[in-house]
C-alpha cells in the first residue's frame, strides 16, 4: 500500500514502445518495465505525456495499463497509471480499469480541451477518486490543462479526498515554486523535475516522475540518495550538470518540434538502457538514428556518467 512515507523517489515515467506498423509493442514495453524494476526504481508510471495518453485508443490503454501493472507486481514494484481524459466519464472509465487490474495509484490531470470551471474541479476529482475505489491519487499539474490549481484548491481536494497523496508539479504551477512547494508539502508529496531537486528539495520536494532514471539509473538513484541524506552540495552539483544537459538538448533539438516523449525515448535509447522504439505517434515529430549520435555527444559533454552508468 502506497503511503506518503513510501510514495517517494524517482519513479520511471516510461514511454510506450510502438511497432513499425504503429501498434503497441507489448513485448518490448514489458521488457523496459522489467529493466526499471530490476535496477531498483521506486515505482513505474505510465499514462502521462511521455506515455502519450493523448494518443491511445481505449483498447490500447487497457493493454498498456495491464502490462505495466503485471510486470511491476511480478517484480514486487508498485505501478501508477495515468487516467487523464477529456471528460469526467473518460477519466472515470480509465480509473476504474486501473483499479480493476491492481494499480497501486492513479494519476489524473484536469480535462484539457476546454478549461474546467473552478466550481467543477472538486466534483471532477471526487468522481475520479470514487471510480478508482479509493486507491492513492496523484494530480498531474500542468499548464497544458489551461488551469493551474491554487493552494486553496489543493487543500480543498485533500480535505475531501485523503487518498490524494502526491502532486506532480511542473513549470508554471504552484508546486514548482519555493513557497508553493513548501506549503503543499504539508499535505501531499511534491514531485518536481529532477533538475529542480537542488532548489526545491530543501523545502519539501520528495520525488519525480522521471525520464533521467532510465537514461542512467545508477546516476539518478545516486542523486536521489544524496537528497534523502540531505547532502545538498552534492545534489546541487548533480542538478547543475542536469540543467546544462537539458539546455544542450533544447539547443540541439529545439527546432525539431520534439515533445516530451520524443526527448525521453531518445535519452533512454542513447544511454542504452531502454529498448523502446524511437518512433512516437504522429503528428508529433519523432527522433531518428542520427539524433541518437547527437544525444550521445551531449551526454559525453555534459554528463558523461550517463554513458558509463546507463
Amino acid at each position: 500500500m502506497l503511503t506518503r512515507q513510501n510514495f517517494v523517489g524517482p519513479w520511471a515515467g516510461l514511454p510506450v514502445a510502438w511497432t513499425e506498423n504503429d501498434e503497441f509493442d507489448e513485448e518490448t514495453y514489458r521488457g523496459d518495465v522489467a529493466r526499471c524494476c530490476h535496477v531498483g526504481v521506486p515505482g513505474v508510471y505510465t499514462g502521462g505525456t511521455t506515455g502519450e495518453f493523448y494518443a491511445q485508443e481505449w483498447d490500447e490503454f487497457r493493454r498498456i495499463a495491464r502490462a505495466t501493472v503485471e510486470e511491476c507486481h511480478r517484480l514486487s514494484k508498485p505501478a501508477m497509471i495515468g487516467c487523464t481524459a477529456t471528460s469526467t466519464r473518460g477519466a472515470c472509465l480509465r480509473a476504474t480499469f486501473a483499479a480493476d487490474v491492481g494499480a497501486d495509484a492513479i494519476q489524473v490531470t484536469l480535462p484539457f480541451w476546454m478549461e474546467v470551471p473552478d466550481d467543477q474541479i472538486l466534483p471532477f476529482m471526487k468522481s475520479v477518486a470514487e471510480a478508482a475505489r479509493g486507491i492513492p491519487l496523484s494530480i498531474y499539474e500542468t499548464t497544458r490543462a489551461k488551469k493551474a490549481l491554487s493552494l486553496d484548491q489543493h487543500f480543498q481536494i485533500h480535505k475531501a479526498l485523503p487518498q490524494y497523496l502526491m502532486v506532480k508539479s511542473t513549470k508554471g504551477t504552484i508546486g514548482d515554486t519555493v513557497e508553493g512547494c513548501s506549503r503543499l508539502s504539508d499535505i501531499v508529496n511534491v514531485f518536481v523535475g529532477e533538475h529542480r531537486w537542488a532548489e526545491l528539495g530543501p523545502v519539501g520536494a520528495i520525488g519525480c516522475c522521471s525520464s533521467v532514471v532510465y537514461w542512467s539509473p545508477i546516476t539518478l538513484l545516486r542523486t536521489w540518495s544524496h537528497l534523502e541524506n540531505r547532502d545538498w552540495p552534492q545534489v546541487q552539483a548533480d542538478c547543475g550538470k542536469l540543467s546544462a544537459l537539458f539546455t544542450g538538448l533544447f539547443q540541439a533539438f529545439g527546432t525539431r518540434g520534439f515533445t516530451d516523449t520524443a526527448f525521453d525515448r531518445l535519452g533512454g535509447r542513447a544511454a542504452g538502457f531502454l529498448k523502446t522504439s524511437l518512433r512516437n505517434r504522429a503528428p508529433y515529430a519523432a527522433p531518428n538514428e542520427s539524433d541518437l549520435i547527437t544525444m550521445r555527444e551531449l551526454f559525453q559533454k555534459h554528463f558523461p556518467e550517463m554513458l558509463r552508468d546507463g
